[in-house]
């Protein structure tokens, strides 16, 4: 009767283990607001009221166990991240926008928490990529509060968007 027992919590330990899924979650903002200025700058700082929505965006996360931090190489988007990835003790992961959800992002964040930055044009589009399909339009030029959460929990997948102020 004993080895009867053994043998079905060892099996039953085996079959919880194959069949446990990880359950993946990506929080994806657009940076905050730049420093409109100079129209011919490509790639703009932060402007006061940004700085501070960064600081509010790291509020935010003060709750929330990050994995890892992305950000594209801009500025803006650098500068958003930044308070929350220290707020994290993360460094920044820089990603190409061009090669979003690609093989190698997806095995790097499997399992993981995940905060991307990214623009008002990549940042719907990197959503829809993970969800494998087009649910969001680009966001509007002036929209720095949208919080699109992706999760993927036992191959299910489903998002939401929050606006925080």
């Amino acid at each position: 009767m004993k080895q009867f027992l053994l043998l079905f919590i060892v099996t039953l330990t085996i079959l919880t283990s194959c069949t446990s899924d990880e359950t993946t979650t990506y929080y994806l903002i657009r940076h905050a607001e730049k420093d409109r200025t100079d129209k011919t700058n490509r790639n703009p700082n932060l402007n006061d009221k940004g700085l501070k929505r960064a600081k509010t965006w790291a509020k935010y996360f003060d709750l929330i166990d990050l994995d890892a931090v992305y950000s594209t190489n801009y500025n803006r988007t650098m500068q958003t991240a930044k308070p929350t990835a220290d707020s994290k003790y993360l460094k920044i992961v820089n990603y190409d926008p061009r090669k979003m959800y690609d093989s190698i992002f997806k095995q790097n964040t499997k399992g993981k928490t995940v905060l991307v930055v990214g623009h008002s044009n990549t940042t719907p589009v990197f959503v829809n990529k993970i969800l494998g399909k087009k649910k969001y339009e680009w966001m509007k030029d002036d929209d720095n509060s949208s919080l699109f959460i992706v999760t993927i929990s036992n191959g299910k997948k489903t998002s939401k968007i929050l606006k925080i102020h």
